[in-house]
């Protein structure tokens, strides 16, 4: 399932087309992102953690929590912040520490 990308906040730097290890992301002539294989992708989420500007993000399969279920990461310095919203709107935050140095 590809990430949803919310074409208003994305500002075209790019972040997540060099980020995706199966090549899936391109920049339109409008610099905006978009999955050119959207079957290809395996949820890896690297660019909705690359995305600076929070235009990517990844929905919850229906297997696992139904939609609008979705989980969220925040790229911190040491950690992620990782927000989780149930099908329910329930709302619950987690940090989990990186191995970056």
């Amino acid at each position: 399932m590809p990430p949803v990308v919310y074409q208003e906040k994305c500002k075209g730097c790019g972040k997540c087309e060099e980020i995706c290890p199966g090549d899936l992301l391109e920049l339109t002539e409008e610099k905006k992102i978009v999955c050119r294989a959207p079957r290809d992708c395996w949820d890896c989420m690297a660019c909705v953690k690359a995305c600076q500007f929070g235009a990517l993000e990844t929905r919850i399969p229906y297997q696992l929590g139904y939609y609008p279920a979705r989980l969220i990461p925040k790229m911190r310095d040491k950690e992620i912040e990782w927000t989780s919203i149930d099908i329910h709107g329930k709302v619950e935050k987690f940090l989990v520490k990186t191995r970056n140095k």
